[in-house]
């Protein structure tokens, strides 16, 4: 089963062996969706691209870096901006998972969650998304519109996206 992955993640650090445990939890077969080819982004793009995951980017407009041209990334060029571009990739994806990140990620978070999409985060990043649990839990409001499970590590956060994306892919079809 082809699962869409979200990866929302900080545009300003980079952790290649954060990325590469991720990574290693996916099946080829899964495709991640990435909103730029910077920081951690990157180092997420470039372990999955090593391991022939297929990798779609949704650029915003005036992106900080351009992904290298290789069979495994698709390039969106959507013309919008930072945070209107992240629609794009809330919406294409099964499940979206956040590997840490500030502000952007966090909107992300909230997006996948009020379109109903379920939510990994990871909590041990050492940034702002970190505290989610703490303020919310696995209820962003009380719509309670998607799942929204907190993981420990990298590789328990692929292994909770993929089996989120599963189970909603199975009672869509």
């Amino acid at each position: 089963m082809i699962v869409n992955l979200a990866v929302a993640a900080s545009s300003q650090s980079n952790s290649r062996d954060l990325a590469e445990e991720f990574v290693s939890g996916l099946p080829p077969s899964s495709r991640l969706i990435l909103g730029g080819y910077w920081g951690l982004m990157r180092d997420v793009a470039d372990s999955a691209a090593e391991r022939g995951i297929t990798v779609i980017f949704a650029l915003p407009i005036e992106p900080k870096a351009l992904p290298p041209r290789k069979s495994e990334f698709i390039t969106v060029d959507t013309g919008m901006e930072y945070r209107a571009r992240s629609v794009l990739m809330c919406r294409s994806c099964d499940a979206l998972v956040a590997l840490g990140g500030e502000a952007g990620t966090i909107i992300e978070i909230f997006m996948a969650y009020a379109m109903g999409k379920p939510v990994v985060v990871l909590e041990s990043s050492r940034h702002s998304t970190d505290l989610l649990r703490g303020s919310f839990g696995s209820k962003l409001d009380s719509r309670n519109s998607a799942t929204v499970q907190y993981a420990e590590t990298p590789a328990e956060s692929a292994r909770l996206a993929l089996k989120l994306a599963q189970a909603r892919n199975k009672s869509e079809y």
